[in-house]
């Protein structure tokens, strides 16, 4: 794998920790239309996109499934794994061919486990995801189901 390669995760990372990571990651190429999680699945696995792009939705009961995020290069997909029960809190799915490299979450735990350094910086990168995500995921959902004026300026 090339370790000079640079992704958003990546890039927040000192050089060691990067080479290091990235000696675990695996190319794969996902078709379009491809499901990679459903929400309350298994966590096992994440993703950082380098091509193509991926939607993030929410299921919500008695309609369509609401897309709250489209993601695409260098972006990571999927932080549920980082943070017990492992469960995935969203679903997702290509909706171009991508290509990606892939982690195994269980390996990335125990580097990040193993060495505080890692884990810190690991931590801090997805935790920042996390809360953007969260924002996004709050604004999108009150302009599809929020009554127009009822919501406060953020």
């Amino acid at each position: 794998m090339n370790s000079s390669t640079s992704h958003g995760m990546l890039r927040v990372l000192p050089a060691e920790l990067r080479q290091r990571l990235m000696r675990i990651a695996r190319e794969v190429s996902v078709p379009q239309g491809t499901r990679l999680f459903e929400e309350g699945g298994r966590a096992d696995r994440f993703w950082i996109i380098r091509t193509g792009t991926i939607a993030l939705d929410v299921h919500v009961p008695g309609r369509r499934s609401a897309v709250i995020e489209t993601l695409g290069h260098n972006e990571l997909v999927g932080w549920s794994w980082m943070f017990g029960p492992h469960s995935w809190h969203l679903g997702a799915e290509t909706t171009t061919p991508v290509r990606a490299y892939e982690f195994d979450a269980v390996a990335v735990r125990a580097m990040c486990q193993d060495d505080p350094a890692l884990g810190y910086a690991v931590t801090q990168w997805v935790g920042n995801i996390v809360a953007r995500r969260l924002r996004l995921s709050r604004t999108r959902l009150l302009d599809l189901y929020a009554p127009y004026g009822s919501g406060t300026p953020l």
